[in-house]
């Protein structure tokens, strides 16, 4: 199963997979979920119902695309917090994976469900 982040979305729309010009991307995304292949969190749901455009009209008519959190992510939180302490992020940094962003809460999801992420996040190399 995959697990799509908002970036991937909006790249989608912005870039190579507009509505007008590439209907039968949505199309599949949309088979794709069906099938059980494909799907994202409310998170990333409110992320983009917050946006005024064709994405933020496509995910309020695909409500059911967006998964709730449930006991089983939860269960992962103290672990990937426990994580992201261990390693050097700067505390604004961390305080911002950690407060309920939609990127702390893909990663628990993934872990719980055992689904791939996928993102356009990449890591930012130290100076």
């Amino acid at each position: 199963m995959y697990l799509v982040d908002s970036n991937v979305l909006i790249e989608a729309k912005n870039r190579y997979y507009a509505f007008d010009n590439a209907p039968g991307f949505w199309e599949w995304l949309e088979r794709a979920h069906r099938a059980g292949c494909v799907f994202s969190i409310e998170k990333v749901e409110e992320e983009l119902l917050r946006g005024d455009d064709e994405l933020a009209k496509w995910a309020q008519g695909h409500h059911s695309f967006f998964r709730q959190l449930d006991q089983r992510t939860t269960q992962y939180f103290s672990r990937l917090s426990e994580w992201a302490r261990s390693q050097n992020f700067k505390p604004a940094a961390l305080h911002e994976f950690t407060a309920e962003a939609a990127d702390y809460l893909l990663v628990a999801f993934a872990a719980a469900h055992s689904c791939t992420l996928v993102t356009n996040e990449v890591p930012v190399k130290p100076p």
